[in-house]
């Protein structure tokens, strides 16, 4: 009988290589295709359907491994330094995360619309808590309007953001688009008007828009993103 050590110990390198592969593939084609077949998924992977049943019981499980995993990277980008202005940190935030679901749009919104909302919803908590703590330091340094409910208004900046990434799952909006776009939409909620709010994204170092992510290493599992 197999000594308890050997029964716990991690699962084979090509075990989790493939299952790797397969999140990877997933995360890729279900960004094309929402409704994309697991046999197309396991295909992209290079690996059998029968395969994929020794790492997900259903198509849904394999979905839902991807969705998570997407949210809680979107969650851990509401980590970013500190600004003191607090407007500016709003901006940042919102363009941190435009970075994080650009190259991902279908998926990212069917992540937060879809049918898990409650569960993406829990792995979204950091990323909620950052926006109540920076609105609320900025209403109350009147850098922000006071007239609406602080956790109102912080519920408004996130609908502000997603309507960017339903915007731009209807039509092609570039990188620096959508990188624009995403800050003057959650400025103007908080109250800024946008002639204040354009000056502001376009002459702010820290909301310039970053380079292009390096593409050259392989996927990761999490988003299909190349690391």
């Amino acid at each position: 009988m197999p000594s308890t050590d050997a029964r716990t110990r991690a699962p084979r390198r090509d075990a989790a290589a493939n299952r790797d592969a397969l999140i990877a593939a997933a995360a890729l084609l279900l960004n094309r295709d929402p409704a994309v077949s697991l046999e197309a998924i396991a295909a992209e992977a290079g690996l059998s359907r029968r395969s994929v049943y020794g790492h997900f019981a259903t198509r849904d499980d394999l979905v839902r491994e991807v969705t998570l995993r997407g949210a809680a990277r979107v969650g851990a980008a509401a980590r970013p330094a500190p600004i003191d202005d607090p407007v500016v940190q709003l901006a940042s935030l919102a363009a941190r995360l435009w970075a994080e679901v650009e190259h991902v749009r279908v998926m990212a919104q069917l992540t937060v619309r879809g049918p898990m909302a409650h569960e993406v919803g829990e792995a979204l908590a950091p990323l909620r808590t950052a926006v109540r703590d920076v609105v609320r330091r900025g209403v109350e340094s009147g850098r922000m309007r006071d007239d609406i409910a602080l956790r109102t208004l912080a519920h408004l900046v996130e609908g502000a953001a997603l309507s960017v990434l339903d915007e731009a799952t209807t039509r092609h909006l570039s990188r620096a688009e959508g990188h624009r776009l995403v800050m003057l939409a959650v400025l103007g909620v908080v109250g800024l008007d946008w002639r204040t709010a354009g000056d502001l994204v376009a002459t702010t170092p820290a909301l310039a828009l970053p380079p292009e992510p390096v593409t050259s290493s392989p996927s990761d599992p999490s988003t299909g993103r190349r690391a």
